[in-house]
């Protein structure tokens, strides 16, 4: 079992580095290159290099959520609020990919039938959030395990608990924005970096001061 677990981290860390690295390629590379590349640049592009590119983006999202369900189902019942936060993201972030990213590119992509027009901003926004959620989803991961407040007074689960409470609430509200809302302040590459780093340090904050 040992070895098996091993193998599990280890394949849930090699699909997460794919994954969130071809996120970071889509929103900080690929996105400002098409805000100046040629026409026929950005069309050829579109139909040959980022198709290609989702489908290791969709596949790395799925094994990294198959892995990292394995993995939370193993834990037994310690669970704290650092690691069930980080598996919300995670689990979010996953679901975007899938259910909104992916169908709507295939519209923007050209492989499927659609307004390419609406689908576009509607994977932008998606896309965003699960930028703006990769660096908290992280700390939660890291700090349930490594993490000196994590493993403070912080085991167990409680409903009860403030701090966890207002920080779920936050990303219910941040999900619920990436399906019905707007861009905002993750509008640019830089916006949506700062956006992240500051909801790391509000999320985790008031989960081990409140």
């Amino acid at each position: 079992m040992m070895l098996i677990d091993f193998l599990f981290r280890w394949g849930h860390v090699l699909f997460g580095i794919t994954w969130i690295g071809l996120l970071y390629y889509f929103n900080f590379v690929q996105g400002e290159y098409f805000k100046e590349a040629t026409a026929d640049a950005k069309a050829d592009a579109t139909k040959k290099l980022a198709p290609r590119a989702l489908w290791w983006f969709r596949w790395g999202a799925m094994f990294t959520f198959l892995t990292g369900l394995y993995l939370y189902g193993m834990l037994g019942g310690g669970f704290n609020q650092y690691i069930t936060l980080g598996a919300l993201m995670g689990t979010f972030m996953f679901l975007n990919v899938w259910l909104i990213i992916w169908p709507n590119q295939k519209i923007v992509c050209g492989l499927v039938e659609g307004d390419a027009a609406a689908a576009g901003p509607k994977a932008l926004l998606a896309s965003r959030t699960n930028t703006l959620f990769s660096a908290p989803m992280l700390f939660g991961m890291l700090g349930s395990k490594h993490g000196t407040y994590s493993m403070s007074g912080l085991e167990g689960i409680s409903l009860g608990d403030a701090g966890f409470m207002i920080a779920l609430l936050a990303i219910l509200a941040l999900e619920a924005n990436a399906i019905f809302g707007k861009l905002g302040p993750i509008a640019t590459v830089k916006g949506v970096i700062h956006s992240s780093l500051v909801l790391t340090i509000v999320l985790f904050g008031i989960v081990h001061f409140l």
